[in-house]
């Protein structure tokens, strides 16, 4: 039978999402959790991928398991197996053909950033810029990103890509105190793109480009060796499916 697992995790200390031999990823972790409670290998298949040192708030994945368990069961069985800095929020049963990954409807990443003074104890959580920004800038550059775009510009590697398109429904900026905050909800998103979004906006930020530059790099579909923010201020927050119309545990 197929299950869907949301689940959370703080990736400071993983190489990232994908399994890689010899080191400690989130897949890895929940695959050998799964495997465990399946006393046979599973194969799980995420609704995407995060960099090394990102986090997520809000993740999915499906497998397959051959065991009659209940769904609380399941919960249990898998946090029982799996490290402190990831855990599974919820257990869904899903339809035999279901792919998380090409169920999604659209997805939410943060990114936090500090101006303020420097925070040991956020600091992979946080990124710690430590400097003021031009706010009301990065506000106004921001609003290019909305729409249906080729956002090759924005991808690293992106002579590998055969299609960069995608459309960002919101990309806005809250402000808490000395944190600021980006976000960006859209269709799907590429490696390191949200990253590279964040480097370009900074730049506005801090003077060097007006906030047009934006749109003058995104019309260009080239990638100019831009900055890439720093992974530990990312957040994937929150995804949204074709149809949430799940069974999960009561």
């Amino acid at each position: 039978m197929r299950y869907l697992i949301k689940f959370s995790y703080d990736g400071s200390s993983f190489s990232g999402f994908q399994k890689q031999k010899g080191l400690r990823t989130v897949e890895g972790c929940l695959e050998n959790a799964a495997s465990k409670l399946n006393n046979s290998p599973v194969k799980i298949n995420a609704t995407g991928r995060t960099d090394k040192g990102v986090h997520a708030k809000c993740q999915y994945a499906n497998f397959d398991l051959s065991i009659n368990a209940t769904l609380k069961g399941i919960k249990r069985a898998l946090n029982s197996n799996l490290p402190e800095d990831i855990h599974v929020i919820d257990v869904y049963n899903v339809r035999d053909d279901f792919n998380a990954r090409y169920e999604v409807k659209e997805k939410t990443y943060k990114y936090y950033l500090n101006m303020g003074e420097y925070d040991p104890i956020k600091r992979n959580y946080v990124y710690q810029y430590c400097y003021k920004l031009d706010v009301e800038a990065i506000a106004d550059a921001i609003k290019y990103f909305i729409g249906e775009h080729d956002f090759r510009a924005f991808v690293t590697d992106n002579v590998d890509k055969d299609n960069c398109v995608r459309v960002i429904s919101d990309a806005s900026i809250e402000r808490k105190g000395d944190t600021l905050i980006f976000i960006f909800t859209g269709n799907g998103f590429m490696r390191y793109e949200v990253r590279n979004l964040v480097g370009a906006l900074l730049r506005v930020g801090q003077g060097k480009d007006k906030p047009i530059r934006v749109k003058e790099i995104l019309d260009s579909k080239v990638r100019c060796g831009g900055l890439t923010a720093k992974a530990e201020g990312l957040y994937l927050e929150n995804i949204e499916f074709k149809d949430n119309s799940f069974e999960k545990i009561g």
